[in-house]
């Protein structure tokens, strides 16, 4: 069985979904891995303080050099 392995975030007041995706992941449209670990905590547009986050780590697929075109190529 996987277990999928999380980090834990407390809210301050004022932090949306899309900055918890920017803070952990660098992109902002990637929230909704978040959202969906999150059931309990209702979509509003800001969080009030003090809520605990389950922030998914997500596995990120690294592109070997053969897979990407002859111009993107370094070598």
């Amino acid at each position: 069985m996987v277990q999928a392995q999380f980090l834990t975030h407390v809210t301050i007041r004022g932090e949306r979904w899309d900055s918890l995706a920017w803070k952990y992941y660098g992109d902002a449209t990637l929230f909704s891995p978040i959202v969906m670990a999150n059931p309990q905590i209702a979509v509003e547009p800001v969080f009030e303080a003090g809520l605990v986050i389950g922030v998914p780590i997500l596995q990120v697929s690294q592109a070997t050099t053969s897979d990407l075109p002859p111009w993107k190529r370094t070598s």
